[in-house]
């Protein structure tokens, strides 16, 4: 195995399991330490999420990765997520390696490849450490998935080959935080327990002091010291979420706008709607497969997905293809962001087998004008334009189809002088590749007075991120050990 000594401050969280939160308490990390004026960087060998965000570079990483970004201070590039998996089926998903897509594989087919992409990671690695004071950086899962230990680069894998310190997470919130702790512990082989240096509760509720009998009982059981209990952060629901798994709708209550979205199987860049959802007068609902989409809203979106062929279909095995149509019959609009706007038109064909079978080919809703090409070139990048009335709007693009119609006539929007998305004849059904674009304040502010005038706007969404982050970071201050974390970063401590 390729091996090289990490020789800055470095320290990785790993989780007893998936969904922990160890992505936000790398988030707050980041921001914590860089408010102390450290260079700092994130990092995550390896992520597995539909939910991507567009680098500097040119490539795509993992959307916590970016918002770890934002927290450190600096732009996303392709190396703070050297290897993401976009699941495109049940047992498939696209390889992305530094930003670029280089083959879609079976989980068979994968755990063979790992091997070949440590030299990779490990690359990607040297380079941010090169530029940092810390790098902190996440696992992925599970850290005592020892059944797949051989061929680990997202875990223990790694930090062996990196040579870093490794702090557990636990979620109390979940239950069997002390088995969960111990257990992990003692699935390790020895070396690697060498490598832990202490674990943090995280997600607590209730009176601290009630756990501290269950501190005395993993120390006995492990050695490893308390490194925080945290308590539950409510604002972490304002953070742009990576995983679909967590996705629930947020209410304001009362009368305010109405937006709902189908959670389609392969969901993907659902952090789109983030921005609506903290409005104070939007409803925003992601409508779970099973239930029909509710008669009274003023807004249906249908979000981006990894396999807008196969979503299709999912889509109409749900009946909401039946609940679009009723909605625009009785006067609602309806909005398409990239996959979400291939499906609105008459026809999605993949004659190269881009995310299916080779000459796959679908029909589309029929509300748009348009029609589709899958094509092998996958577009990624950022951009900015304009909307009517020459409001400003900026996001990014990230797609592998080419859209053409008499619909394109009449563009949603400009960017960066060329038309993008189309618009229907009476003006209730719009569809774009912008990904991000409800980020844009005056966009957003004009696009909902457009469906209730008078009524949304006035949020500073980006400012709001920047704010939930120092908060995060000071939620961590005050129930983290950070002296003994940053010792731990530098291996000065004893532990």
């Amino acid at each position: 195995m390729t091996a090289i000594r990490s020789r800055k401050p470095a320290l990785m969280l790993q989780g007893t399991g998936s969904d922990v939160g160890k992505s936000l308490l790398a988030a707050g990390l980041c921001r914590l330490f860089a408010r102390r004026g450290l260079a700092v960087r994130p990092f995550k060998p390896q992520n597995m999420s539909n939910n991507a965000a567009v680098t500097e570079d040119g490539g795509e990483i993992g959307r916590a990765q970016a918002l770890q970004a934002r927290a450190c201070g600096v732009r996303p590039r392709s190396d703070m997520n050297p290897v993401l998996l976009k699941p495109q089926s049940e047992t498939g998903a696209q390889v992305v390696v530094q930003g670029k897509v280089v083959a879609s594989a079976t989980a068979r087919d994968y755990y063979a490849l790992k091997p070949s992409l440590l030299p990779k990671v490990l690359e990607s690695f040297a380079r941010l450490e090169a530029e940092a004071d810390l790098m902190v950086v996440e696992g992925a899962g599970s850290a005592a998935e020892v059944n797949l230990r051989a061929a680990d680069i997202a875990n223990m894998g790694f930090a062996e080959a990196a040579d870093i310190p490794v702090v557990l997470v636990a979620d109390i919130d979940r239950g069997g935080v002390i088995a969960a702790i111990v257990g992990t512990h003692a699935l390790l082989p020895e070396t690697e327990r060498a490598r832990l240096k202490g674990y943090v509760i995280n997600r607590f509720r209730g009176d601290p002091a009630l756990f501290a009998p269950a501190v005395d009982i993993i120390f006995e059981r492990t050695g490893l010291p308390c490194l925080g209990i945290i308590p539950w952060f409510a604002d972490a629901a304002l953070l742009p979420a990576e995983d679909a798994a967590s996705l629930t709708g947020r209410s304001s209550g009362g009368d305010g706008i109405r937006i709902i979205v189908p959670r389609l199987s392969r969901i993907a860049n659902f952090d789109d709607f983030d921005p609506l959802a903290a409005e104070p007068d939007v409803r925003l609902e992601m409508v779970a497969p099973g239930r029909p989409l509710p008669l009274d809203a003023d807004l249906i979106i249908l979000p981006g997905s990894k396999s807008t062929i196969a979503d299709l279909n999912f889509l109409r095995q749900q009946g909401w293809d039946i609940d679009i149509k009723a909605h625009l019959r009785r006067g609602g609009r309806v909005l398409g962001i990239c996959a979400g706007y291939q499906m609105l038109g008459g026809r999605v064909a993949d004659p190269l087998g881009v995310e299916g079978p080779v000459g796959g080919v679908a029909a589309g809703l029929g509300l748009l004008a348009v029609d589709t090409v899958m094509e092998g070139d996958k577009v990624l990048t950022e951009m900015a334009g304009t909307a009517a009335g020459g409001v400003a709007v900026r996001g990014y693009e990230m797609h592998m189809g080419r859209t053409s119609g008499p619909d394109t006539a009449r563009p949603l929007l400009t960017l960066d002088g060329r038309p993008d998305g189309a618009v229907s004849r009476d003006g209730l059904v719009s569809g774009c590749y912008l990904h991000g674009l409800f980020a844009s304040d005056s966009f957003r502010a004009g696009f909902l007075a457009g469906l209730r005038p008078g009524r949304g706007g006035g949020l500073a969404y980006e400012t709001l991120v920047d704010d939930v982050l120092d908060r995060l970071a000071d939620h961590l201050e005050r129930h983290m050990a950070v002296e003994p974390l940053w010792r731990i970063a530098n291996r000065t401590d004893p532990g």
